[in-house]
C-alpha cells in the first residue's frame, strides 16, 4: 500500500471514529412538580389591613431538598428512578408557601428577606420530613409524610407566639409515580393551609 492509500485509510478511520460515542443511551427523567392548595378564586383574599410576616431562613431535610423524589423503606432510603422534581423540592415548597399566603383571606402578608417592608412578626419553618414511606412493602402504595416545625415570633418584644410541629400523611392511590406525586401535592396543600391558618390565628390572638 503506497503512502497516499495509507493516508486515505487513516482519514476514513478518523471520520468513522468521530461518529462513535462512549456514553450509553439513558432514558430521560420525567419531571414533576407540586404547587400546594388550589384556591378556587382570588376573591376570597381579605381586603383589611395586612400584617407583615418575615420569612426567616429555615431548613429543609437534606436528603429530600434536591430534585430527586425521596422514598423510605424501613431504615433504607432511595430515590424514584427516572423521576425528578422540575426544580429542587425546597424551591417548589417555598414557591407554594408564598402562593398560599398571597391567596389566603387572613391578615398575614409574607415578606421575603431584604424586601423593603415592615415585618411585625418572623416566621421560621423547618421541613424535617418530606418523603414517600413504603410502610406496607415495596409493591404497595406508599404513604407521603411531611413534618414541619413552625416558630412564630413577635418582633416588637421578641416574644414566642407559636411553636409547634405539624405532621401530615397522605396515602398514594397506587404504587405509580403519578399517584405518588399527587399524594405529595395533596400533603403539601394540607401542610401549607395549616401553616397559613395557624399564622393568621396567632396574629389575631392577643
Amino acid at each position: 500500500m503506497n503512502r497516499i492509500a495509507k493516508l486515505l485509510v487513516l482519514v476514513l478511520a478518523l471520520g468513522v471514529g468521530g461518529c462513535i460515542t462512549v456514553f450509553p443511551k439513558t432514558k430521560p427523567a420525567q419531571l414533576y412538580r407540586f404547587d400546594g392548595p388550589h384556591n378556587e378564586t382570588s376573591s376570597s383574599i381579605g381586603t383589611g389591613p395586612k400584617v407583615g410576616v418575615l420569612r426567616a431562613a429555615g431548613t429543609f431535610t437534606a436528603a429530600a431538598a434536591g430534585d430527586r423524589i425521596l422514598t423510605v423503606t424501613g431504615s433504607e432510603v432511595a430515590y424514584l428512578a427516572q423521576s425528578r422534581w422540575a426544580q429542587q423540592a425546597d424551591t417548589l415548597f417555598n414557591e407554594a408557601l408564598v402562593s398560599t399566603f398571597n391567596a389566603g383571606p387572613g391578615p398575614a402578608r409574607l415578606i421575603a428577606r431584604g424586601e423593603p417592608a415592615k415585618a411585625d412578626y418572623t416566621l421560621r419553618l423547618d421541613v424535617q420530613r418530606f418523603e414517600a414511606a413504603y410502610d406496607h412493602g415495596p409493591r404497595a402504595a406508599p404513604e407521603v409524610r411531611i413534618e414541619v416545625h413552625l416558630v412564630l415570633i413577635r418582633n416588637s418584644d421578641r416574644a414566642l407566639v407559636r411553636d409547634e410541629t405539624l405532621s401530615f400523611a397522605q396515602r398514594a392511590r397506587g404504587n405509580r409515580v403519578s399517584s405518588i406525586v399527587t399524594a405529595f401535592n395533596q400533603a403539601v396543600g394540607e401542610t401549607l393551609t395549616k401553616v397559613v391558618a395557624d399564622t393568621n390565628t396567632s396574629l389575631q390572638t392577643p
